[in-house]
């Protein structure tokens, strides 16, 4: 039983790792952006999808949403906002950073 206990806690905790560890994998905001947000505010940013026009969703790229603080963004995101499901616990704070990061850039295009 001892030597089961022995092999089965080392087990364990390296399952425990393992899992912690791809949650934080590092990931660009923009690979973050086209998986979680593309499908409904479209890979350009714009809304201009089935969804994003069904819901009429903000254009990201406009100068209304550019000039929002980062803050505003990282709010929005991390919380939800109208059918937008709350990201706070799926990416956690650094990983919707980056995303807020991609929306800028989208902004630039």
């Amino acid at each position: 039983m001892r030597l089961l206990r022995w092999l089965t806690v080392p087990a364990l905790a390296g399952g425990i790792l393992v899992c912690a560890q791809s949650q934080k994998s590092p990931q660009s905001g923009e690979a973050i952006y086209k998986q979680k947000c593309g499908g409904c505010h479209g890979l350009d940013g714009k809304a201009d999808t089935t969804i994003g026009k069904q819901w009429k969703m903000r254009d990201l790229t406009s100068p209304e949403v550019q000039k929002q603080t980062d803050s505003d963004l990282t709010r929005a995101i991390a919380n939800g906002r109208g059918h937008m499901p709350a990201y706070e616990l799926i990416l956690g704070s650094e990983r919707i950073q980056s995303v807020v990061a991609y929306i800028r850039e989208l902004g630039k295009k």
